[in-house]
């Protein structure tokens, strides 16, 4: 099996001999590349689409009309994936339910995420905006897709020390985080349960979120032993009782971790000539 940037290559090619693109992306064309036809028929409730390849050549998909335009659109885009990596569909978990996915469905998954957000367009968006699901929403409407997907991709391709982090039945399932995050070594366990007094775990009992909220790193991250202003943003998904989190640090950069954090105070504001300038805090992450 492919990992993700296996996959994620591997749609940019594919998206590549479709054409120029425009917003939001045709998922009729991509079908199209591959001499597929849509079709949006009733289906079984949790039944999002089907495939095949017919006799003369056709590549028929067909979506459930009853399922909403954003996840439509996904679907299709799962199915084409399915055809263009080669991997055979198994419906034996639900398609909402990420900690049962089938690694090859988890794949497609990608390859579909990709096509809807396509990198070029992409990244230079989030590049440019706020932090915070308000922002992500926004980004979410321009591409016309779902604010999970949006979501994940907008911490992978984010420049910021940026982490999302999906959550079922009040459990973490899934992280994505930026590549600082990563340097950073901020470790979301899998399976662990939504801090108690978290803006996530208060939104997944109902309350509304009215913005970022200031957040306690060594809550949601393993081993944490470095310091930094983390804020968090949540939306709650009650339908697959899903939490959706954003977990950013407004400093551009974080001290290293506590023991060796006399060494690095040193090197950075010890013994230098002095020149007036007082050593301010690197610059924070705009949010709304």
């Amino acid at each position: 099996m492919m990992d993700e940037l296996a996959v994620a290559m591997k749609a940019r090619e594919f998206i590549g001999k479709c054409g120029p693109l425009a917003l939001p992306v045709s998922v009729d064309a991509y079908a199209a590349q591959v001499g597929g036809v849509v079709k949006r028929e009733v289906l079984q409730e949790h039944e999002d689409a089907w495939s095949f390849r017919t006799p003369t050549g056709k590549y028929r998909i067909c979506v459930n009309c009853t399922h909403n335009g954003r996840r439509q659109r996904f679907s299709v885009c799962h199915e084409v994936a399915h055809e263009v990596l080669g991997i055979a569909a198994d419906h034996s978990a639900p398609s909402w339910s990420f900690s049962r996915r089938p690694p090859g469905e988890i794949a497609c998954d990608v390859f579909a995420a990709e096509l809807l957000l396509p990198y070029k367009l992409f990244k230079p968006r989030v590049d440019a905006a706020d932090m915070g699901f308000a922002a992500i929403g926004d980004l979410a409407d321009e591409f016309d897709a779902s604010l999970m997907s949006t979501g994940s991709r907008f911490a992978t391709f984010s420049r910021e020390l940026c982490a999302f982090v999906l959550s079922e039945g009040g459990r973490v399932r899934y992280t994505a985080r930026s590549a600082s995050m990563r340097s950073a070594k901020a470790w979301v366990r899998p399976g662990m349960d939504l801090p108690p007094d978290s803006l996530s775990a208060r939104v997944r009992s109902g309350a509304i979120p009215s913005g970022p909220e200031p957040a306690e790193p060594d809550q949601w991250f393993e081993d944490w032993e470095r310091d930094g202003s983390l804020f968090e943003d949540a939306r709650h998904l009650g339908a697959w009782d899903q939490t959706l989190t954003l977990l950013w640090f407004e400093d551009e950069d974080l001290p290293p971790p506590r023991p060796e954090r006399k060494q690095w105070e040193e090197e950075t504001y010890g013994l230098r000539e002095l020149d007036g300038e007082l050593p301010w805090p690197g610059r924070s992450k705009r949010r709304r």
